[in-house]
Formats: C-alpha cells, structure tokens, sequence
C-alpha cells in the first residue's frame, strides 16, 4: 500500500475558492479516518479536517463554516472543498489516510498560497 496523492493546490486570491484532492492507494471502505493537515514555514503541523469511514467530520475553529471534507468513495478519493480563503489559510496541505501516526500513511503535500 503506498502514500496518498494530493492534488489541487494553487495561487488564489482572499476570498477565492479551492478544491483539493486525496486518492487513496486503497480502497476508501477500508480506510478508518482520512484527514488533512496544513503546515505553514516554522509552524507545526495542525489539523483542518478529519472525516471516518462513517462520514463524521470534524474541523479546525479557523476553517468551519468556510471548509468542507467529503469522501468520493467510488473513486477513493476525499476532498477539501476550500471556500472564502484567507491570507492566513497559505501552507502546504497533506492528507493522511489511516493512522496519522504512520508516517507512509502521509502524502506529499500540495501548495495552497492565498495573495493578492
């Protein structure tokens, strides 16, 4: 079983909208929690959304009601819809599916940079 793939990222202005991708190298049915992390430079990695394999999601503070997570099962696929981006929303963004705490279970990131 490999790494997700992340894809989607891009240059957008404050207030645009992005939507990101992560394919699972498995099938989604047997993966228990999928989620998407950010990191910005010198920062930590912190949580954005989460979702189970049951579709309970849960986000950061600084994305609800802006951000929404949702699993494509038929194309093992989960997105990050990213509406009303803000400056502060610039990082790299990574999913994970399964364990968080395995560390092939990460992707490799995709640039998400809000400017004007």
């Amino acid at each position: 079983q490999g790494r997700p793939v992340e894809s989607g990222g891009g240059l957008v202005q404050p207030g645009g909208s992005l939507r990101l991708s992560c394919v699972a190298s498995q099938s989604l049915s047997d993966i228990k929690l999928v989620g998407w992390y950010r990191q910005s430079p010198g920062q930590q990695r912190t949580l954005v959304a989460r979702i189970t394999r049951s579709n309970l999601a849960d986000y950061a503070d600084s994305v609800k009601g802006r951000f929404t997570i949702f699993r494509d099962t038929p194309k093992n696929t989960v997105f990050l819809q990213m509406d009303n981006l803000k400056l502060d929303d610039t990082a790299v963004y990574y999913c994970h599916t399964g364990s968080p705490a395995i560390e092939d279970n990460w992707g490799l990131g995709t640039q998400v940079t809000v400017s004007t």
